[in-house]
């Protein structure tokens, strides 16, 4: 059983939300994504989700286009990514994403890729434009390494291709609250609740649900359905704004102890 099978096996033994953080790597340098990642880490995140930084993110709102533009800047790339995790893995107790878009992995080398994520202990891996229908090799590659393939699931997902989703998915599946890109929102989207109960007439597999989290209310809303709520543009922002400050992994630490605090309570029918 994987790391992520184990984890999400407790939340739902533990009736409770869990807390996927999405933080973009080499922002605001390449050096001090260790000290947050250990920050997070230590804080009570339960998946640690780190983002390659690409020159095109489609699907990402505006704040998470400027980190991935500050990551670039400072010289962050895949393999200056997996080189971090690699050193820093033993360290944390999260399990480990990677959320990348294909080219870079294409780039590296799909076999060098899952070569250099199976030896810094990545546990998953969630690439946003590669369709199943192309992503055979990608997901026997993953497999012979034994990293989960995260399946991606939006609220124009047809159930047909919801299932095909479901059968190269491993670990869990992501939710996509709302359509359109990452960012803060001040209310879930009303797609949200029906998203999730359509996963489930296809699959037992655990959800996360993304996009537009980044308050207490929003994951006790989420806990109502999915196992798992992730946190993205609210963390990134606080990164954007503390960055150059000595106290930035304070900062997150608050944050996220925040999160925790008001919002991760048990669920009902869980």
């Amino acid at each position: 059983m994987s790391r992520l099978n184990k984890t999400f096996k407790a939340f739902r033994r533990a009736e409770r939300t869990g807390l996927v953080t999405y933080v973009t790597a080499g922002d605001p340098t390449v050096a001090r994504t260790e000290s947050i990642l250990r920050t997070l880490d230590a804080s009570g995140a339960d998946v640690l989700e780190i983002g390659v930084p690409f020159s095109d993110p489609l699907a990402d709102g505006p704040v998470i286009q400027r980190a991935s533009e500050r990551a670039l800047a400072a010289g962050s790339t895949l393999t200056s990514t997996l080189n971090t995790l690699e050193k820093i893995r033993s360290s944390l107790d999260a399990p480990i994403v990677i959320f990348s878009y294909v080219n870079p992995i294409l780039s590296l080398g799909v076999d060098e890729f899952g070569a250099r994520a199976a030896a810094a202990g990545i546990d998953g891996v969630l690439v946003l434009d590669l369709p199943f229908e192309e992503g055979k090799s990608f997901l026997d590659a993953m497999a012979k390494v034994e990293i989960d393939t995260i399946g991606l699931i939006s609220p124009t997902t047809t159930t047909i291709r919801m299932k095909e989703t479901v059968k190269c998915s491993r670990g869990f599946l992501y939710g996509i609250s709302r359509l359109g890109v990452t960012g803060v929102r001040t209310e879930l989207s009303q797609d949200a609740e029906a998203l999730v109960q359509r996963i489930r007439t296809v699959s037992d597999m655990p959800v996360a649900l993304g996009f537009g989290i980044s308050s207490p209310e929003h994951i006790r809303e989420v806990g109502r359905w999915a196992d798992a709520a992730v946190v993205g543009s609210g963390l990134v922002s606080v990164i954007a704004e503390f960055g150059e400050s000595g106290d930035l992994e304070d900062r997150i630490g608050n944050y996220v102890s925040w999160l925790i605090s008001d919002g991760l309570q048990k669920r009902s029918g869980a």
